[in-house]
């Protein structure tokens, strides 16, 4: 009975890293898309100067 309960009380735990991990991989790809968009009007912006 004792190894159900440990079992049943990691689990959780295993779910909320990988919660964890997907949540920065969402950031990392949010920045990366806001910079690249960023990089973007700036090169639209240097062409329209000139």
């Amino acid at each position: 009975m004792p190894d159900e309960k440990k079992s049943a009380q990691e689990a959780p735990v295993k779910g909320e890293k990988k919660w964890v991990k997907t949540g920065v991989a969402v950031g990392i790809g949010s920045a990366a898309i806001v910079a690249a968009l960023l990089y973007a009007n700036r090169a639209k912006d240097g062409r329209k100067k000139s």
